[in-house]
């Protein structure tokens, strides 16, 4: 079987049977095609149902010379082990070669979060005097308020807007629902946004619905997101690698401070897995030992 074919067909399986994103189904596609490189580059001519356990080890030894990161490959190793359980699935194979297959070992990395005070001086940050000012600022304020993705974020309609109630409704990875609570202060830059910068707007057709918006009246893109806190971020001098993650990332790490139940934090972020959601513990734990040497007597040598 050929691979353009075969890759097509697992494209057509991720979006329609397991509902995944396109960034999701993009993502997938791009680690076969890397492998499918791989035999090209090495003038090996092998189908999908030929692969075997040796060629893939190869494979991996070959992204690692290319100075492929153990994350990078980790994930790349997860997208080729999800497209060979696909072809075990469908009978294209008898025996899964990426069974025996190992990820590199990589360290769980903490990620980077911002403190409130952070957080307030990067919203003071934003330029109220340019037209797009008031919606910049709604960004941010709904980012850390409900610690949404950024491809939820961009996705945001007006009918999921449900003030009166308290909460937005947010369709998240596999287009599954989930009602977030959000904040008085997001509530505010939204009302505010939604009456004199989206007001003024000529929208276009497909975006009547979407919340944020560009001068044209379009749905915002990713990366238009990451650019405007990248800017803003550098503006106040900000040393940590800031990025929209990082507003989802300082929502949970602050709840869990806080006293939040695990599983209350683990719905509101969309996780599948609690054990995706331990990680801000860890990141409680750290903030608890720093707590503990700057403030106990007893840490003190």
């Amino acid at each position: 079987m050929k691979w353009t074919t075969t890759i097509e067909n697992f494209k057509t399986y991720l979006t329609l049977e397991k509902n995944l994103s396109k960034n999701s189904v993009d993502a997938y596609i791009n680690d076969i095609t890397k492998l499918t490189t791989f035999f090209r580059e090495k003038n090996m001519e092998v189908a999908p149902e030929e692969v075997i356990l040796q060629h893939l080890k190869d494979f991996v030894a070959w992204i690692n010379d290319a100075g492929t990161s153990p994350r990078t490959q980790a994930r790349v190793i997860s997208g080729i082990k999800a497209f060979f359980k696909y072809l075990l699935l469908e009978e294209i194979i008898e025996k899964n070669p990426t069974a025996l297959l190992e990820a590199p070992k990589i360290g769980r990395k903490l990620p980077d979060t911002l403190t409130t005070e952070e957080i307030d001086v990067l919203v003071k940050a934003v330029d109220m005097n340019k037209a797009e000012g008031q919606r910049n600022r709604a960004i941010l304020e709904t980012l850390y308020s409900c610690g949404l993705r950024v491809s939820e974020l961009i996705d945001l309609r007006v009918s999921n807007l449900h003030f009166r109630m308290g909460f937005i409704k947010i369709h998240g990875k596999g287009n599954k629902e989930r009602l977030i609570p959000i904040g008085k202060k997001a509530k505010k830059e939204i009302k505010i946004y939604l009456k004199s910068y989206r007001g003024k707007l000529n929208i276009d057709k497909d975006s009547e619905d979407i919340l944020f918006l560009n001068r044209r009246g379009r749905k915002l893109s990713r990366v238009m997101i990451f650019t405007i806190i990248k800017n803003l971020s550098k503006k106040v001098g900000l040393k940590k690698n800031v990025s929209p993650h990082t507003f989802r990332h300082s929502f949970a790490s602050h709840l869990v401070e806080g006293g939040a139940d695990l599983r209350a934090v683990q719905e509101m972020l969309g996780h599948e897995s609690i054990l995706t959601t331990e990680i801000y513990t860890h990141l409680d734990r750290e903030y608890l030992k720093e707590t503990i040497k700057n403030f106990h007597p007893r840490s003190k040598d």
